[in-house]
């Protein structure tokens, strides 16, 4: 009797834990790289509230778009610019009714944390002097979103020729971080939210938002999204999310 219930109890304790992931299919959402951190937090606490997982993949709007459009399953696009959403709009590969403008953010100048360099951002500042040799990074301006806006305002500025050459065009806002956190380049152009992260950086200055187009970050369901995705984006557009957002540095758009 005592050896059958030896046998059961190992049985037992041999069975796999009952758990969300084994009965509720994962929530896969492709989100723009400055939503890293902040949709991270996000994800666990919709998890916890609802028991439902949720996997992220993290990269540059212009890659995820692309990626979607080649059949990778996800559930919920997370774009750092309009465009990219347009993008997957126009080809029917996004539920247009699910589509929501949530975030707005600023573009900023940085630099690494004990750098010394002082520049005012205004119509021909001395952007190409202060780099001298050195080369400026942001995300690729042919397809990153920071990038096309960093084009943008220093277009507006006058000042895109001077530098346009000298660029790292990184693949995405979070790889331009990096190169001024490792102090390869002296100056960078990113999101301030990204700023905000890295105690390796500091803000140099702000660029004025008449310089660029709003930065608007979209959220929608895909095509082929399961139905609990509809559930983590309203949970994002809700009390938690504002709460999340605003303290990661984004501008809650209602």
């Amino acid at each position: 009797m005592l050896g059958a219930w030896f046998t059961l109890c190992l049985l037992l304790v041999g069975l796999p834990s009952w758990s969300a992931d084994r009965d509720t299919p994962a929530i896969v959402v492709f989100g723009a790289a400055s939503l890293t951190n902040v949709l991270q937090e996000l994800g666990d606490g919709f998890t916890k509230q609802s028991a439902i997982p949720v996997k992220f993949s993290f990269a540059a709007s212009s890659a995820l778009a692309r990626q979607i459009e080649s059949g990778a399953p996800a559930d919920v696009f997370f774009s750092a610019d309009l465009e990219w959403m347009d993008y997957l709009q126009s080809r029917s590969l996004i539920q247009k009714e699910s589509r929501h403008d949530v975030l707005g953010n600023r573009l900023v100048l940085i630099a690494p944390a004990d750098s010394t360099v002082k520049l005012k951002i205004e119509p021909h500042f001395q952007l190409a002097a202060i780099l001298g040799k050195s080369r400026l990074a942001t995300g690729d301006p042919d397809s990153v979103p920071v990038g096309r806006y960093a084009q943008t305002a220093l277009t507006t500025l006058g000042v895109w020729k001077d530098v346009a050459d000298r660029l790292i065009r990184a693949e995405s806002v979070r790889s331009a971080l990096a190169f001024v956190d490792r102090g390869e380049t002296p100056l960078g152009i990113v999101y301030e939210t990204d700023a905000l992260i890295d105690k390796k950086v500091r803000v140099v200055d702000v660029f004025p938002s008449d310089t660029h187009q709003p930065i608007v970050y979209p959220i929608a369901l895909t095509s082929v999204a399961k139905a609990d995705a509809a559930k983590f984006v309203a949970y994002i557009r809700g009390p938690a999310g504002d709460l999340a957002f605003k303290a990661y540095g984004f501008t809650p758009l209602h």
